[in-house]
C-alpha cells in the first residue's frame, strides 16, 4: 500500500487543529521539567535533577518537532521564539535541526537525508556517531540551506556561545550541570531519535517503527509514534493516540515494527 492510498483511507485532516487547552499543553510541556531540574541542581541534588533533565530534553524535542511541522497552534513568530529559546537551552541550533528534519521527510533514508544516516549503522555505531551527527547537521545547513536558515542558525549559535560563556565565567554550577547534560543528550540523538525508529526499515523508509504499548508512550511523551508521524507529519503529537486508533480501524493490516 502506498503512502497516498493510506492518506485517502484514514480520516486525519481534522486532527491538525488544536483546542486552546491542547495548544497550551504543547507550548508549556517543558516548563515543569526545567524548573524541577534546575531547582534540584541548584541545591546539588543531581541524582534527582538528572531524570528531570532527561524529561526536559524529551519535551523540548517534542515541542520543537511540532514547531518544525507548524503544529504548535501559535503565530509563526511564537514558533520561531520557541525554536530560538530551545536552541539556547538544549545547546544546538534548532533551525539547523529543522532544516535537516524536513529534508529527512522529503528524502527519507536516501543519500540526501543527512539526519537519517545513522539508521544504517549498528546501535553502537549510532551512539559513537552522535557527535559527528550534530556537527553534520550544522554543516549541511550552512552548505545548502537558504539565507533564512543560515541567519537563524548563526543567531542561535552566537546566543549559545554567549550563554555558555556567561555561565562558565561566573561559574554558575547548576547551569554548568545543565549544559553538560544537554550536550550529552544531543550526542545521543543519532541513536535515540534516528536509529531506534528507522533501523531495518530501509526497504520502505516511510514505514518507520512505532511504539504501541501505553506506559512506554506515556514515559516518552508519545515521541515514538514514528510510523504515524511519517505517514501524517502535520498531525500534532498530542493527537497521535487518536490517529493510531483511526489507522488501526482503517488499515489493521499495516505493518508495525516495534521501537523498543
Amino acid at each position: 500500500m502506498t503512502h497516498e492510498e493510506i492518506l485517502k483511507r484514514v480520516e486525519w485532516k481534522d486532527l491538525r487543529k488544536l483546542s486552546f487547552k491542547e495548544m497550551c499543553i504543547e507550548n508549556s510541556l517543558t516548563i515543569p521539567w526545567a524548573i524541577s531540574s534546575w531547582g534540584f541542581a541548584f541545591f546539588e541534588y543531581y541524582w534527582l535533577a538528572l531524570p528531570c533533565s532527561a524529561f526536559f530534553f524529551l519535551t523540548a524535542l517534542r515541542q520543537v518537532h511540532n514547531g518544525f511541522h507548524n503544529s504548535l497552534g501559535t503565530h509563526k513568530f511564537l514558533v520561531w521564539l520557541s525554536l530560538y529559546i530551545n536552541s539556547i537551552l538544549t545547546m544546538v541550533s534548532i533551525h539547523a535541526v529543522k532544516f535537516n528534519h524536513l529534508r529527512h521527510h522529503k528524502y527519507c533514508l536516501s543519500e540526501e537525508d543527512q539526519e537519517g544516516k545513522s539508521a544504517y549503522m549498528t546501535w553502537f555505531g549510532a551512539i559513537l556517531y552522535g557527535p559527528i551527527h550534530m556537527f553534520k547537521i550544522h554543516q549541511v545547513t550552512w552548505r545548502i540551506g537558504n539565507k533564512n536558515y543560515k541567519k537563524n542558525m548563526s543567531i542561535e549559535l552566537v546566543s549559545i556561545v554567549v550563554f555558555a560563556s556567561i555561565v562558565f565565567y561566573f561559574n554558575i554550577n547548576w547551569l554548568i550541570y545543565h549544559i553538560i547534560v544537554m550536550i550529552i543528550g544531543e550526542f545521543l540523538m543519532a541513536f535515540f531519535a534516528v536509529w531506534t525508529v528507522h533501523h531495518d526499515t530501509t526497504e520502505n523508509p516511510n514505514f518507520a517503527r512505532t511504539q504501541r504499548e501505553g506506559w512506554k508512550n506515556t514515559i516518552t511523551f508519545s515521541m515514538f509514534y514514528h510510523l504515524e508521524h511519517h505517514l501524517f507529519p502535520a498531525v500534532p503529537t498530542i493527537k497521535l493516540p487518536e490517529l493510531v486508533k483511526r489507522i488501526d480501524e482503517a488499515i489493521p493490516e499495516i505493518e508495525k515494527k516495534q521501537t523498543f
